[in-house]
């Protein structure tokens, strides 16, 4: 999933790198960077949702800076989706999260929010 968000990045122009100790997936485009996390199949997908917020949370600046932005991308399955679609909009919204999911084939759908 993450090599597939990552190949849909830089469909979108985006710089990806992939090797990092930080997120899954860092991309850079225009001035603007963006940290990614990805999480795939799994049998508590609400849980691996909250870690991934909170893992992202962790890596956001102390001070604003609308240069940065974080994204969290999930399997595009129903428990993962709707796990997802709980955290509300408005904290995503302050949080300058966006939300995908990519299906079996490798297709991005965003949910929620923009890289």
């Amino acid at each position: 999933m993450a090599r597939d968000f990552a190949g849909w990045l830089s469909s979108q122009r985006w710089v990806v790198r992939t090797d990092t100790d930080v997120v899954d997936i860092v991309a850079e485009k225009d001035g603007h960077r963006v940290y990614v996390e990805v999480k795939g199949a799994s049998a508590v997908p609400g849980l691996d949702v909250d870690t991934a917020i909170g893992q992202l949370v962790r890596r956001m600046p102390s001070e604003a800076d609308q240069s940065v932005s974080f994204a969290l991308v999930v399997r595009d399955e129903p428990g993962s989706v709707d796990a997802a679609g709980r955290a509300p909009q408005r904290i995503l919204d302050l949080l300058g999260m966006a939300l995908y999911a990519v299906d079996e084939d490798g297709g991005v759908r965003q949910l929620f929010g923009r890289a």
